[in-house]
């Protein structure tokens, strides 16, 4: 697929449940308030993966984010890209959330940000492999709400065993 159609496409398509939010903690290590992440709705293994995130008003960082206009911060919406990422990478390993196994962040490419995402959105998120090198992975990530993009970016790390 061309890079700028995959970025551009916000199609909402069919939405149904792969992962609920506790399948997620079995294969994530994050938890409340990090764990950015509602549902898994679609998976195609080895290539993609397309997840939810409902945003409330009640999210600890709207209190400072901004107090006149709640706007999801954008390093948390790279967040989100990463944290679908890293569900796509686990199920490829077969990895499981435990206190052995870690992801951890190696860069960010190409972030954009088209939209404010405030209380009431639902964020649409897709990572899609683009490459695995010598234990380092690069996914291309976006964003939409309402079939409008809102972020967009590539997102590089590594998953390492703790030792």
């Amino acid at each position: 697929m061309n890079q700028d159609a995959s970025l551009i496409n916000c199609g909402l398509g069919k939405v149904g449940t792969v992962l609920d939010i506790n399948q997620i903690k079995e294969v994530l290590p994050h938890r409340y308030p990090f764990l950015l992440l509602d549902r898994v709705v679609e998976v195609e293994e080895a290539v993609s993966l397309r997840a939810i995130k409902n945003v409330t008003a009640n999210e600890p960082f709207f209190e400072g984010h901004f107090e006149h206009k709640p706007v999801f911060p954008g390093v948390l919406m790279i967040e989100c890209i990463a944290q679908a990422s890293a569900v796509l990478a686990s199920l490829m390993l077969g990895a499981r959330a435990d206190s052995k196994n870690l992801y951890l962040f190696a860069g960010v490419d190409k972030a954009r940000f088209k939209r404010i995402v405030e209380p009431g959105d639902q964020m649409d998120i897709t990572a899609e492999l683009i490459g695995r090198k010598k234990g380092l992975w690069r996914c291309r990530g976006r964003i939409c709400v309402n079939g409008e993009m809102a972020c967009s970016c590539e997102v590089l790390f590594t998953h390492r065993e703790i030792r």
